[in-house]
């Protein structure tokens, strides 16, 4: 039994005539009068009452055509499930941030994107530091990461594209005496404990150019993953944070911003993801990402 076969059955059940059946299948009459009795031989009895004006479904016949409808519906269903997941518009897309992105604005204008364009896609979303991104999307953990470059980034199997490139903030305490400045040279961060991200560790370019300039009088005295803890230790005055220029719009008490005047160092977003993506749905989200603004 196939389902073509079901198609057929339904189609003589509804019209009550093999002739008007077979010119809606737009098969001829034999072949499809063939068919049906193919199907009671198969099944072990009569579907259908014939008489020289129309046919009647039997007892059988009506259990049959309730059946059919329900497979037929449900064929229906899983070719329409299946062709949507294809084309990405639902699924799962696991994306990871970390640093500037949420406050850059691009994370948020890409995640409203797709989930106006496929709300049925399940959106799942967290913030996870650099590093790890990179390892959860080699291994399948997460699809899509927003991070700043490191030297991990160009690594086979991963796609790292730009989205943009910031000037750096100094983030201090209030009462610190570097904020009687507008703008803050590198000169000025000598032998000052600074606060850095831990994508920044000793191999990553902003280091390695603090390295340069400040020499022995670099100190890093903290380290962060997270963006609200690299700005909650410059609040409390433990040090100054080098941080990307969107978090100037992150209010807390007793932080304040200043420039930090030097054209060497930047800070800049990637979009992270995987060179062979077989998930449909993330594919979308990655399709989406890269159209221009509206």
């Amino acid at each position: 039994m196939e389902l073509r076969h079901l198609r057929y059955f339904l189609a003589v059940a509804e019209e009550g005539h093999f002739g008007r059946a077979a010119k809606r299948l737009n098969i001829v009459q034999p072949a499809l009068s063939m068919q049906i009795k193919a199907l009671e031989e198969e099944l072990g009895g009569a579907l259908f009452i014939r008489t020289s004006r129309r046919v009647e479904l039997t007892d059988a016949g009506r259990l049959m055509q309730a059946e059919a409808q329900r497979t037929l519906a449900q064929a229906d269903h899983a070719q329409l499930a299946v062709a949507r997941a294809m084309r990405g518009e639902t699924g799962r897309v696991r994306v990871g941030f970390a640093g500037n992105a949420i406050f850059s604005g691009k994370l948020i204008a890409d995640l409203r994107r797709f989930h106006q364009t496929y709300p049925d896609a399940e959106l799942v979303i967290s913030e996870v530091a650099p590093q790890q991104q990179l390892a959860a999307i080699a291994t399948g953990q997460l699809d899509i990461g927003y991070m700043p470059a490191t030297s991990k980034t160009d690594a086979p199997g991963i796609v790292a594209q730009s989205l943009g490139q910031w000037g750096i903030l100094v983030a201090l305490h209030d009462q610190h005496p570097l904020t009687v400045h507008t703008s803050i040279t590198i000169d000025m961060l000598a032998a000052q404990p600074l606060i850095l991200y831990e994508a920044h560790d000793d191999q990553e370019q902003l280091f390695l150019t603090l390295s340069h300039k400040l020499g022995a009088d670099l100190q890093v005295a903290h380290r962060s993953g997270s963006t609200l803890s690299v700005l909650a230790i410059a609040a409390t005055g433990l040090g100054v944070a080098l941080v990307p220029a969107p978090l100037r719009q992150v209010t807390i008490p007793g932080l304040v911003y200043r420039r930090l005047d030097d054209a060497d160092l930047n800070a800049n977003l990637m979009l992270v993801s995987r060179a062979q993506e077989p998930n449909a749905a993330a594919a979308a989200y990655l399709a989406l990402s890269s159209q221009p603004s509206a």
